[in-house]
């Protein structure tokens, strides 16, 4: 199986002046936790990814107003990718490797076209991987 297969097609991306709230409210729309961060909606060339848990650590925890940042204050700038090609096996090895929870997938030009999460893995992959990479992406740093 390969990440075209379980893989989120065109999520919903931000760019990196969109302001947290506005991004806050697109995982609450789109119901997930994890916005990609495109140069521009027109070319979706991933520079970054912004996650729930981004926004509360390194925003709010530090007692920071998110309603006075953007995208590109508090996201993982260059984060790990995979193309539509990439086995299923190699997305769970990435992910537990870089303990994440989604990782975006990237078309040969570098444009976001879909996202893996953990969820994905497990309604479509094999239970026993989707254990492994949650046992291994929520084990202690």
């Amino acid at each position: 199986m390969q990440a075209l297969q379980i893989m989120t097609q065109d999520p919903a991306c931000c760019t990196p002046n969109t302001k947290l709230d506005a991004i806050a409210c697109m995982m609450v729309d789109y119901d997930c936790g994890a916005i990609p961060v495109v140069d521009s909606p027109q070319t979706k060339r991933l520079v970054g990814i912004v996650t729930d848990r981004d926004i509360i650590c390194r925003e709010v925890a530090q007692g920071k107003n998110p309603l006075e940042f953007t995208a590109n204050d508090c996201m993982t700038k260059s984060p790990a990718t995979v193309s539509p090609n990439t086995t299923l096996e190699e997305c769970c090895r990435l992910m537990e490797e870089n303990q994440i929870r989604r990782i975006p997938v990237v078309d040969a030009s570098g444009c976001c076209c879909g996202i893996v999460s953990q969820a994905d893995i497990a309604r479509c992959g094999d239970t026993v991987a989707a254990a492994e990479v949650i046992r291994e992406v929520s084990a202690p740093s």
